[in-house]
């Protein structure tokens, strides 16, 4: 079973790039991020006809998140993430597919900071770090995948100083991702890959993709109940360098 996780960055104005990806790798199981389109606008027939049942929430403009399943319908299970009522933002969405429950997420940015967005971003990391140490204790076979808005470590980032006071790369984001890792979740991406930058994404300012100033945002997070089953984990990279592409590339785990 082949799972990605794919910041489209636009789902509409993505699709030819969404759909030439979908033949070419043929994943089982997709989890999707910035869609930026309402519910209704969601391109739903055109990933049905490219054999993709699919469940999604999205937003006017911002943010957004699906999941699509290869042949077969995903069981909507969650369409948001608990703890807060008054955050309406399309961040999370949850589905069972054949057998493995699996999460898309888009964690919030955080920039500027500090400030306001940084606190949402680091209570939304609190929130998320509840709810998956619930579903470690249900024993499931669990996959959180998306765009965390983190580089994990100095690894994840190409060399350089202009980052330094983004919110990707703050302690404390570093710090949250950590926390949540340390529960029992297994880096896949990293697990497969242990020194490698495996970038997911080049900002398509200052020629960044050109000279492969990427980071590593993206990650696909397993419960120790599918961990094991981790056979192979890659980046389609030459994704990011097709006309009209995402400013992110898949992410992708093969499992057993």
């Amino acid at each position: 079973m082949k799972i990605a996780t794919f910041n489209i960055n636009n789902v509409k104005r993505r699709l030819p790039n969404l759909l030439r990806w979908l033949r070419a790798a043929k994943p089982d199981i997709v989890c999707l991020q910035e869609l930026k389109c309402l519910d209704a606008e969601f391109p739903a027939q055109a990933i049905e006809r490219a054999g993709y049942g699919a469940v999604w929430r999205g937003e006017k403009a911002w943010n957004g998140v699906a999941i699509l399943a290869r042949r077969v319908e995903p069981v909507l299970t969650r369409t948001a993430l608990p703890g807060d009522r008054d955050d309406h933002e399309a961040r999370y969405i949850e589905a069972a597919v054949n057998g493995i429950l699996v999460a898309s997420l888009y964690l919030p940015n955080g920039n500027p900071q500090p400030g306001p967005k940084f606190d949402y971003k680091l209570d939304w990391f609190r929130r998320l770090k509840l709810h998956a140490r619930k579903l470690l204790k249900q024993d499931l076979p669990v996959v959180l995948a998306g765009d965390y808005n983190v580089a994990p470590t100095e690894r994840d980032i190409y060399p350089t100083r202009s980052w330094d006071k983004d919110a990707l790369i703050q302690p404390k984001s570093r710090a949250s991702f950590k926390s949540l890792v340390e529960q029992g979740w297994t880096d896949a991406i990293r697990a497969r890959h242990p020194s490698e930058p495996m970038f997911t994404f080049w900002h398509y300012k200052r020629n960044r993709w050109p000279r492969d100033a990427g980071l590593r945002l993206d990650h696909l997070l397993l419960s120790p109940a599918l961990a094991p089953r981790l056979a192979k984990a890659g980046v389609d990279r030459q994704v990011r360098g097709e006309d009209g592409a995402s400013d992110h590339a898949p992410a992708w785990i093969v499992l057993s």
